[in-house]
This record gives C-alpha cells, structure tokens and sequence, in this order.
C-alpha cells in the first residue's frame, strides 16, 4: 500500500471503479495541493465514432441537426480511417455539471491523464475565468440545447426541412458577427431565455417588432424632421452584432426564423470566450495535469511504467516545431500556454535578477498556486501573453520578430531582436496576435432607412490595410441579404475613413459590385 491509498489501477485495463477511484485521487490534490474550484464532475465514456460525432457539432452533447455537421462527419471519419488524423483524448464541456468525454480505447493511465487535464484543469478554468463568467451560463447550457435542438425539430416539421436549413445556413454564416464583444450588457440566463422562448411561442401571432414602431408614420411627419442621427440612435446603430439586429429589426422575418437567430446567437456567444482564452485555457489543463499526474507518481499511485507512457503522450501534447519544419504552422497553444504557466512558476519560487526588473509583483512571491489561480481567472490571451511573457522564455522559444511592408522597397527585416526593447516588440506584436479587436474583422451595421428604400448598409474598417477576402465576403453578404430580403451595402475602409471597397447584395441573386 502506498502513502495514499496504494496503485490506483494495474496495467492498461480499467474498469468503470476505476475511474472513480482515479477521479477521488486527482481530486484530492487537485483541491488540497492546488487549491482548484470546480463544478461538479460528469464523466461520460464514449466510442471512436461517438467523439468523431461530437467533433462535427463542435463538441456539444446536445446539438440541433444541420447538413453541415453530417459532412464534418463523414469527412473527419475517412481522415480518421485512412490513418490521416488521430482523435482527442477528451472533450470537456463549460456546463454545470462539466461534462468530460473520454475515448473508451484510452489505456488507464491515458484515463488519469485526461481526468487530471480536463476535469480539473479545463473545468477550474471555466467556472473561475472572467470571460467565462461573464457570457457564458453553465448552469443553463445543457438545458438550452435541448430546447433548441426540439424548437428546430418542430420547425422543420411544421415548415420543412429545406426552409428551416437555408435559415439556419445564413445565421451560420454569420455566426462570427452574432457575439457582443463588450460587457456592460446583463448576464446571460439561458433558462430565462429558454422560458421566454416559450411565451414567444404562445404569441407568435401577436409578436410584433418593437422597434416598427420607433419609425414615424408619414403621414403625421415628414421624412425631413427624422434625421440620420435620430434614425440611427433609435436603431441602436452602429452596431457589431448583426445576428441580434437581424432578429429585432429584418422586416420580413417570421417568428420562428427570428427564434433559430435567437438561438445561433447565443450558441456564438457561448463559445465567445473559448476563442479568446485558447493558450490559457490549454496551458492551464496542460499544467493541472502534470502537477497532479506527478503527484500521483510521488505517492506511489501509478508506477514508473505508468509515468512514462504519460510523459510520452505529454511531450506529444506540448511539442513545439521549429519554424522551418514542415509541421509549423504557428505557435501550439498546449506548448506556450504550458511553457508559460512553468516559467510563471519558476518566477514566483526562484526569481532570476531580470525576472525581478520584468515582474516585481510576483517574483519571489512564493505562493505558485495562488499567483496562477488569481491569473487563470483575470486574463485572455492577448492580456496574458502582453504581461507574462518573459525575456527568458522568448530566448527559450528563439522568438523575433520581422517586418514585411510590400510598400517598403527594403523588403523582410528583423526588427525586434534579444534586448529590451526587442523583448517588448516581440512580446507586444505576438499578444496582438491574440486580440479579438486586431484579429476579426470589425464590421458594424451603420444605418437602414426603413420608410424607404430599406437597404442595409454596413461598414468595415481595416486593420493595417487588411481588407476581406472577396469571394468569401460576397458569400457571406448574400447569405445577410437573403435574411434581409433588401439589398444589402458593404463598404470598406481605412484608419481615415478612405473608401477601398464598396459590395451591393440583392436577396437571392448573384452578388454584384458597385
């Protein structure tokens, strides 16, 4: 018997008892050791074909059907056979209870591994982080799913598969333009929501658009005393999130369309945060694992033969291609986040002279756990990266950074180099990399007449000149002037509000420019 309790399994077999008693053990540091806060724990074990399944409904239990996950499907399952890609150990999922998926073929210590990463890791990080708190409901998700994958049945029962699918298709295909980006607006409740979406229902005949009735009427008023400010202002324009100013304001939407809005919006919402916190949200995972995965080894609970089949998968999960190998495509988010959190780590418990200058607030603090579960909770990517980043770990990575203007005739230079002020530039510029206002295009609906000609008209301003790719922005503009059903305007434009581009969209007919 070991020091706390004995070997938690032998060999690779594992039964259902198992887990449980992996599951107690990884808990136990997990709370006492590292001081995580976690949602109940709901673990679920699933087949090849069922995690091949929730990759094409991006990893949710409870999903609406659409054509586009039954292709995901079938073209991840032919990848998956023919030996082209390997498959997750898990998925976990932000819900209360947090719901994590293991592969049945996982050997018992791939089952600690992932128990340890996604149980504990991933779920302190959802129910801790700001950003997660802040848009997303985990308490309501799961019930929420289900309402929208029974809501979406009935209608296409009741409209047909067809219509209901070219509905869901363009609110899709604007489902990056459907999130509030800014807080200052009320919490999300999905299960409000979802009983609201019930008393919508028992009124569909009465619902009406509110904001119709901030329109004057003609007949009482002239065109002349609305001015373009008062029109915008009632509208509530400009406004990013096109999803919800479609559902509140697109004249010619039924109810139930507005609904399936309704529901793409708040699934785009609930993912909001995930995109923003990916190096965070591995790193920490990647971390919580191999604190309690060598704990587990110190006690005696998995034996050296188990230890090292977990290092091996590990060292996979966190390896980092060199620039010039075929495999690069960028920095893996499990090697910098995990690389970061061990440096944070390092910092706090023996503190080199420069980490003193860099980081006084936490170097030689000496309270690791503490530290990182105060950063886990109050940064994003981009935040994160901008203020930990550490001379020594940009040495580490070899990182610099190159400057390549095509306007410039002296071509590539490296201008951020192993000082300074090259460790600043480097650690500012891949931060940028990471920010959700330099990386998705920001495009805003401006202004619609809707007592006349009722064209829509949108704006997006470039960053650093980078203007949208033509053929996807036609595709996407047809698919936002369909749910319209009046043309629709988008023009382009720099810092300066120099027009670069301008795209007329008539509903359903080809795209044509102006």
């Amino acid at each position: 018997m070991g020091s706390s309790g004995g070997r938690l399994f032998e060999g690779a077999d594992w039964d259902f008892q198992t887990l449980q008693r992996v599951h107690d053990a990884c808990e136990k540091i997990a709370r006492t050791e590292l001081g995580l806060d976690v949602y109940p724990n709901q673990i679920e074990v699933i087949t090849a074909e069922q995690m091949l399944d929730a990759y094409s409904s991006v990893g949710m239990p409870l999903f609406y059907k659409h054509w586009s996950f039954g292709k995901q499907f079938a073209f991840q399952e032919a990848s998956y056979r023919k030996g082209l890609m390997g498959l997750a150990y898990e998925i976990v999922i932000n819900s209360s209870p947090c719901i994590s998926y293991l592969m049945e073929e996982n050997t018992a210590t791939m089952q600690t591994l992932v128990i340890a990463h996604a149980a504990f890791g991933h779920n302190h990080f959802f129910k801790n982080n700001y950003l997660f708190k802040q848009w997303t409901d985990a308490d309501g998700i799961l019930d929420y799913l289900e309402f929208a994958k029974g809501y979406i049945s009935a209608c296409e029962d009741r409209h047909g598969r067809e219509t209901v699918e070219r509905t869901i298709d363009a609110a899709h295909a604007l489902m990056s333009h459907g999130v509030d980006r800014y807080p200052g607006k009320k919490t999300l409740d999905l299960r409000a929501e979802e009983k609201r979406a019930g008393e919508r229902r028992q009124h569909e005949e009465a619902v009406f658009n509110d904001l119709w009735r901030t329109v004057p009427n003609t007949k009482h008023k002239s065109k002349a005393t609305l001015t373009v400010e008062r029109r915008r202002a009632l509208l509530g324009l400009p406004q990013e999130n096109i999803l919800y100013f479609l559902e509140k304001t697109a004249p010619r939407l039924a109810p139930w369309q507005r609904e399936l809005i309704r529901i793409v919006r708040h699934i785009a919402q609930y993912f909001y945060p995930q995109g923003q916190t990916k190096v965070m949200n591995e790193g920490t995972a990647t971390y919580v694992h191999y604190r309690i995965m060598n704990r587990l080894h110190q006690q005696g609970r998995i034996t050296d033969g188990n230890f090292l089949e977990f290092l091996q998968s590990h060292t996979n999960v966190v390896f980092q291609p060199e620039f010039d190998d075929r495999r690069y495509s960028g920095f893996n988010p499990y090697a910098l986040g995990f690389a970061m959190m061990q440096d944070i780590e390092r910092i706090v418990k023996n503190p080199e002279d420069e980490d003193r200058d860099w980081f006084p607030d936490i170097a030689g603090k000496g309270d690791v756990e503490g530290v990182l579960r105060e950063i886990w909770s109050n940064y994003r990517d981009e935040s994160f990266i901008n203020q930990f980043l550490s001379p020594a770990l940009i040495r580490r990575f070899r990182m610099f950074h190159l400057h390549d203007d095509p306007a410039e005739s002296q071509g590539i230079k490296v201008d951020a180099i192993h000082d300074e002020r090259g460790y600043r530039r480097v650690r500012r510029e891949l931060a940028r990399q990471y920010d959700v206002g330099f990386v998705d295009a920001n495009i805003e609906v401006m202004d619609v007449d809707l007592d006349g000609d009722r064209r829509l008209m949108l704006r997006h301003t470039t960053v650093k000149g980078a203007q949208l790719n033509e053929t996807d922005t036609r595709r996407v503009l047809q698919h936002l002037a369909d749910l319209w059903s009046y043309d629709v305007a988008l023009t382009e434009v720099d810092g300066t509000d120099k027009v670069l581009k301008e795209y007329v969209v008539s509903p359903r007919a080809a795209a044509v420019a102006a």
